[in-house]
């Protein structure tokens, strides 16, 4: 009976979809089925009960996605809660770059790869759909990482793919980026009004101080990966340095940015510049710097995610209201 529910929400969806005239981006879902994996998640094969660390699986399933970006095919993953209900929507923009920090079901250790099972599964367990991409020329997908260029299109394009799942609240639609990632995430909310809120974590947000902080970080990524980057690096670098446009940012999208004091991969610095020009755009944002951490902010995980859902479980869930960005004066309404 549940099968054939949520058959019907599928296609009833699909046939929404066309009948708007919009062009579908999924042209392949597949329900991970855990008896492929048995060895690795299951403690009792036969009762098919979870190993500890894979216990959310119970309440949750793992799709992977195949959609169409500029006519490319992109890998995707996807965690949704079983219980049907319309859940809010993280979309989880990953760093790295090339195969570096990729996507996986298990995530692999020689290349830092990011486990969609167990990162995903978390943010799913506190009620949201979770979805995420190798954007274009990483992990299994096609084309070429231009390294917050064109690549920029597969993240707005997941934007689409959220609509063709099921139990997601397309209206409640937040975006989680880290490092790389945050770049990608500041670029997307100057291309899109999809996005309600967005938390940022040590993100690159000054690509003219990065280079200068991290020379390798040109002569081993950007002059590898964007084309043409010696002949127009102005323009390359002022592409992928938010600071540079932020009175192109929404107005009425809360920001969260979150940096450790020790990162080195990408200083602190770059956040707290960006966090005067938030307030000097009267862009609504949150700073928080955590002492000593490095870029993943790892000797804080449990407050670290803490306040991520916080965040998110504020703006997405209780829908609360845009902070005032604009100066408040004591003496205003006093009287003589």
């Amino acid at each position: 009976m549940k099968m054939k529910r949520c058959l019907y929400l599928f296609l009833a969806n699909l046939f929404v979809l066309i009948a708007q005239g919009q062009e579908l981006k999924i042209i392949e879902k597949t329900k991970i089925n855990w008896d492929d994996y048995a060895e690795r998640v299951y403690l009792d094969k036969t009762e098919k009960t979870f190993k500890k660390s894979y216990k959310r699986l119970k309440s949750i399933d793992i799709f992977k996605i195949k959609y169409l970006s500029d006519g490319l095919k992109i890998e995707a993953f996807a965690a949704i809660p079983k219980k049907e209900k319309d859940y809010p929507v993280i979309v989880f923009n990953r760093g790295g770059n090339r195969d570096f920090n990729a996507l996986s079901l298990f995530g692999n250790r020689k290349m830092k790869g990011i486990s969609a099972i167990m990162y995903f599964s978390y943010l799913a367990s506190k009620g949201y759909v979770v979805v995420g991409c190798n954007y274009r020329g990483c992990g299994n997908s096609e084309g070429k990482d231009e390294f917050g260029g064109k690549d920029v299109n597969d993240v707005i394009a997941l934007l689409d793919v959220v609509e063709e799942l099921p139990n997601t609240d397309t209206n409640r639609i937040g975006m989680f980026g880290w490092s790389r990632g945050g770049m990608m995430a500041y670029r997307a909310l100057t291309k899109t009004k999809k996005i309600k809120t967005a938390v940022i974590g040590g993100a690159v947000s000054n690509s003219f101080k990065s280079i200068i902080a991290r020379p390798e970080m040109e002569t081993r990524v950007l002059a590898e990966l964007v084309p043409n980057y010696y002949k127009n690096k102005e323009v390359e670098l002022t592409k992928r340095s938010a600071v540079k446009w932020v009175d192109q940012f929404p107005t009425n999208v809360p920001i969260f940015l979150m940096h450790g004091s020790a990162d080195w991969n990408v200083r602190a610095n770059q956040s707290l510049e960006l966090a005067l020009e938030f307030q000097k755009y009267k862009i609504p944002y949150r700073l928080k710097i955590y002492e000593g951490g490095n870029h993943g902010i790892s000797q804080f995980g449990k407050e670290k995610f803490k306040d991520i859902i916080a965040w998110f479980d504020k703006y997405l869930k209780n829908d609360a209201p845009i902070p005032n960005t604009a100066l408040i004066n004591p003496f205003e309404n006093r009287k003589n």
